[in-house]
């Protein structure tokens, strides 16, 4: 079954700022010391979650408003947490989550401009008020970013799709949450080796244990 130690972890940054790579190395080391812990990602985890997922980032045929944008994202995000994030927590598991709330802020609340006060309150109901514990914020020149997206060889959604400043601006949302919640997110310089960024984040993870063992 594995060791019980329910804590949500989120995972926030631009376009290829590595998340995912960071995430499977991070279950593998909870899975080897023998911890009960799942992963997931928004928009998506669910299968309306990954109807909506494809309906806002890989549809073209019509265009989605700013709060049309932010509802469907939270659609997501509560049936994701009535299926899979409270269940797992509640069960004892250690939950990492690619992108959740700050995302949200980070993109449409502050670059969108639909502002940043209005979107927290509307994530903060959608998601009946479950923060996480500890989230990491991987910060990248948004030029290296989409560079790194670039390589990957895949068609860019939506988001991916708009131009360099509208990037700059969700890097510039992120650092300033960071600033404002130091208790909870860790800034991570993502321009690091891969093995350096995945160090810091887990030395963040055993600080956290220790505290809340």
């Amino acid at each position: 079954m594995g060791k019980k130690h329910p804590l949500l972890i989120t995972f926030e940054g631009g376009e290829g700022a590595g998340k995912s790579t960071l995430i499977e190395h991070l279950v593998n080391r909870f899975e080897k010391l023998d911890y009960a812990v799942a992963k997931t990602r928004e928009p998506g985890g669910t299968l309306l979650g990954e109807q909506v997922r494809n309906l806002l980032l890989h549809q073209d045929k019509y265009p989605i408003g700013s709060i049309s944008e932010i509802l469907l994202f939270l659609t997501s995000r509560a049936q994701q947490i009535k299926e899979i994030i409270k269940p797992h927590l509640d069960s004892g598991h250690i939950v990492l989550c690619d992108r959740y709330n700050d995302s949200t802020v980070a993109y449409q609340g502050i670059a969108r401009g639909v502002g940043k006060k209005l979107t927290q309150d509307l994530c903060s109901l959608a998601c009946n008020y479950l923060e996480p514990d500890l989230t990491f914020v991987l910060d990248l020149d948004p030029k290296e970013g989409l560079k790194r997206t670039k390589k990957m060889d895949k068609d860019w959604d939506r988001l991916e799709s708009l131009d360099l400043s509208f990037h700059e601006q969700v890097r510039a949302a992120y650092q300033q949450l960071a600033k404002e919640q130091p208790q909870r997110i860790v800034l991570i310089d993502a321009s690091q080796p891969a093995e350096a960024v995945i160090n810091q984040c887990w030395q963040a993870i055993e600080r956290r244990l220790l505290i809340q063992a």
